[in-house]
């Protein structure tokens, strides 16, 4: 069985090679712009190798590409020592490729000029637009490698979950941006990081074009008639047991276009006023009527 799924995962791998590198390579492109025509600038440390190249070009006037290729060549290594080899080589390109770009886009960007004033508008523009470029990085397979890399060991070795060890070391790294670009910056960082995160999960998952509807009611019968005939959806239910009074229910499942979200929710209200439902969205949706 281990078997089995270990040639699943190596066709994910090999599925579409040539489209995923290519789609790698723009998305470093445009992440090495960004850097040079937005980041760099105006001093947004965002946390990331990105984060430390910032503050070290500003203090010793360290080359930036320089200092991302060091930063992210002994995190590299530190994979191969503590994660593996199979681990290590989804890094690999994006190690070397990525200071690379910046230190091109470095030369290219300097023809091009820019009103830093509004940086609420820089922000925006940066957060969506590098979150798009990450988004479409992770949806390759590919890792751009850098600081994570150190949250991976740390789970690995400590258990240590990675989401809290990344916020703790970008955390760092911003207060020490803030320290020498001031602490309004630290404060437009932390939006940065909101919105770029956000841009990723929206790459990831998507839009959410559907809702998925949980229903425990006492008039499972009209509630299912109405949702059914009215409007047109399908009903699944489970058999389940509460835990504190182990109390056996039917919970009704529906999954439902956002176009027809109030009809439900105000209906099923209508239906049984103690009804407990609870939405979440449904990302992809396949098969079914």
């Amino acid at each position: 069985m281990d078997t089995f799924f270990e040639n699943i995962i190596k066709n994910i791998k090999r599925k579409s090679i040539t489209r995923r590198l290519i789609t790698l390579l723009l998305s470093l492109l445009v992440l090495a712009f960004v850097y040079n025509l937005l980041l760099l600038p105006t001093g947004l440390v965002a946390g990331g190798v990105n984060g430390i190249a910032i503050v070290t070009n500003y203090v010793y006037g360290i080359d930036s590409s320089i200092m991302i290729l060091l930063i992210s060549s002994a995190c590299l290594l530190f994979s191969f020592m503590y994660l593996g080899k199979e681990r290590t080589l989804g890094s690999l390109l994006a190690t070397f490729i990525y200071p690379l770009f910046v230190k091109l886009t470095a030369i290219i960007t300097q023809g091009i000029t820019i009103n830093y004033d509004d940086k609420f508008l820089i922000i925006i523009f940066a957060g969506v637009i590098g979150g798009l470029a990450n988004g479409f990085i992770y949806k390759t397979g590919f890792s751009n490698g850098g600081l994570p890399i150190i949250s991976q060991i740390l789970y690995k070795y400590y258990k240590i979950p990675i989401a809290k060890s990344s916020m703790v070391i970008n955390s760092i790294i911003i207060i020490i941006g803030s320290i020498f670009f001031g602490w309004s910056m630290m404060m437009y960082a932390i939006i940065l990081v909101f919105i770029n995160n956000l841009m990723i999960d929206k790459v990831l998952l998507g839009i959410s074009k559907n809702k998925a509807f949980y229903i425990v009611t006492a008039k499972e019968q009209e509630v299912k008639e109405y949702i059914i005939k009215n409007l047109k959806h399908s009903v699944t239910v489970f058999d389940v047991k509460g835990a504190f009074l182990e109390k056996k229910r039917n919970v009704l499942f529906s999954v439902i276009p956002k176009r027809d979200y109030y009809r439900v929710t105000e209906g099923i209200k209508l239906i049984d006023p103690k009804v407990f439902f609870v939405v979440e969205d449904a990302y992809e949706v396949k098969g079914g009527k």
